[in-house]
């Protein structure tokens, strides 16, 4: 049962974390707009930059991917909760149940993953340079974000025994 019990709570954290990131991003967009911005027109990446023709400094493009970036985050929320409570719900039945109530746990693993190696490592740090700026780069931030992901989607896909 602690295993199991276990699952359930790292959900719960990570869907808390993924919450107060999308309520952030929402109820303070100012703060991560400006972020979107730089990246996206690639402004703060080396001088002479050979990649700057995939740069945008279209107000509509940093304003959509905001959203899709605070849209992805809050489907990671949902999932994440969601299957939390299913989990909690299954948390005494047979391991067949129990195993098959990880499902959203995994889709919200498999989404957050996607927010924040895709849109922040390959979309942001590759595409868009990121890496090349000093005061505009959250890879760090995201690999702690998708590695912490990465783990809970390992440990939660485990399979589950009986509970005696």
């Amino acid at each position: 049962m602690t295993v199991r019990l276990t699952k359930i709570v790292l959900s719960f954290v990570f869907a808390a974390f993924a919450f107060l990131v999308t309520f952030d991003n929402i109820t303070d967009y100012a703060s991560n707009y400006v972020f979107v911005q730089h990246v996206l027109s690639m402004d703060t990446t080396f001088r002479d930059n050979a990649l700057m023709y995939r740069s945008t400094t279209t107000h509509a493009i940093w304003n959509i991917a905001y959203w899709l970036i605070i849209a992805s985050e809050g489907v990671t929320f949902v999932l994440l909760f969601a299957g939390a409570v299913t989990l909690w719900r299954a948390r005494r039945a047979r391991s067949s149940v129990f195993n098959a109530a990880k499902r959203l746990v995994i889709a919200g693993c498999g989404i957050g993953f996607i927010v924040w190696f895709f849109g922040f490592m390959v979309v942001g740090g590759e595409w868009f340079s990121m890496w090349q700026s000093k005061i505009w780069n959250g890879q760090e931030a995201a690999f702690r974000f998708y590695t912490g992901i990465l783990g809970l989607l390992i440990f939660v896909n485990q399979r589950d025994e009986d509970v005696d």
